[in-house]
């Protein structure tokens, strides 16, 4: 079981962007200090949900100040980005950390984002598999054209490549960096699969869904020529919330509190490129759920749950977000819990 934290830098009522990135930071240390796995870090513009606007740059940061645990980001969006400078990002990250850096990708939202950054509405509906397509050349290839829609330009020489990562920097993949792709939908989890890319799958899905995107997953890799071990072993990742107490009322009383003021803010502040009309999820009820969901309470209620996930799914990688309660203290306390008091129950 490999266990690590999903970090938004959210900004709670109250609170300045500077307070939301030191709590980033913080949680991010003291979940080495715990023992945890990884760190996965979520990319947002303009909205208080989460402000962090760029992931390989805080990863970079958090890479400099670690030196056993992974760091990904969930995502890093392509629409609103070029592939290229993304990959060579991913490649710089890559090679200097010996090989802990992950790269999320995914579509993100039709949100304002897209006008801002001159990609568009058809960057968002149509242009994924082209970027991801684009990504991947760039990853795993000495030259690379670009022969799309959307990108088109000479051939030109990777540098760095992604896949020099010498045996002596005690990499872990010195083939190049490990893609993760965010899936909502049918039609991403089976682009995913048909690239063999595990998949990152959103915290508000239950066991049922998630074990049902990553059949889909499975039957499409294979009917892609995937082998049969490369299926078994994709590393898919399941986002979460963890929320850790003595007793299981004190753990969701300490969200129920804080977090419908964090998503009611951060949420409401979305704006569409379009304009098109957005149902947003009661702030309360959500909360609600996601401590239903997911391991919040008691160590052994959380390690449980977890447990349980895993078995109904076949997912063995969390990202779980730590940083609910909104305080820095609590959510040291969190992280440090769930690695010292959920982890060692896992294994």
């Amino acid at each position: 079981m490999r266990v690590g934290t999903f970090v938004l830098a959210a900004q709670f009522p109250g609170q300045g962007p500077g307070e939301a990135l030191h709590r980033a930071i913080r949680s991010t240390e003291v979940a080495e200090e715990s023992g945890l796995d990884s760190v996965w870090l979520a990319e947002h513009h303009f909205v208080p949900y989460g402000v962090c606007p760029s992931a390989v740059t805080l990863a970079a940061l958090l890479l400099g100040r670690t030196r056993r645990i992974r760091v990904g980001t969930a995502v890093s969006v392509l629409p609103t980005q070029h592939p290229v400078a993304l990959g060579e990002q991913a490649a710089l990250l890559h090679l200097t950390s010996g090989g802990r850096f992950t790269l999320g990708v995914g579509r993100g939202g039709p949100w304002v984002d897209l006008e801002v950054f001159g990609g568009g509405l058809e960057a968002y509906e149509k242009g994924f598999p082209e970027s991801l397509e684009l990504l991947l050349d760039w990853l795993g290839e000495p030259r690379v054209a670009g022969r799309g829609e959307r990108y088109g330009f000479r051939e030109v020489a990777v540098v760095p490549r992604a896949d020099e990562l010498l045996a002596g920097d005690g990499g872990e993949n010195p083939g190049g960096p490990e893609v993760v792709v965010a899936c909502t939908s049918p039609k991403t989890v089976k682009l995913a699969a048909e690239k063999g890319l595990p998949m990152l799958l959103g915290m508000h899905c239950g066991d049922q869904e998630k074990a049902d995107m990553v059949a889909l997953w499975r039957s499409t890799a294979l009917a892609a020529g995937r082998s049969p071990e490369s299926v078994r072993e994709a590393g898919h990742v399941s986002a979460g919330v963890a929320q850790i107490a003595d007793r299981p009322e004190e753990a969701v009383e300490m969200l129920v509190k804080a977090m419908p003021g964090w998503l009611r803010q951060g949420l409401d502040a979305h704006v569409t490129v379009d304009g098109r009309h957005r149902v947003m999820r009661d702030p309360v009820a959500y909360t609600e759920l996601l401590c239903g969901l997911h391991p919040v309470g008691p160590p052994r209620l959380a390690a449980d749950r977890l447990a349980a996930t895993a078995e109904r799914t076949g997912i063995t990688r969390f990202a779980l977000l730590v940083e609910g309660s909104g305080d820095l203290a609590a959510t040291e306390e969190n992280v440090a819990l769930l690695g010292t008091e959920v982890l060692p129950l896992l294994t």
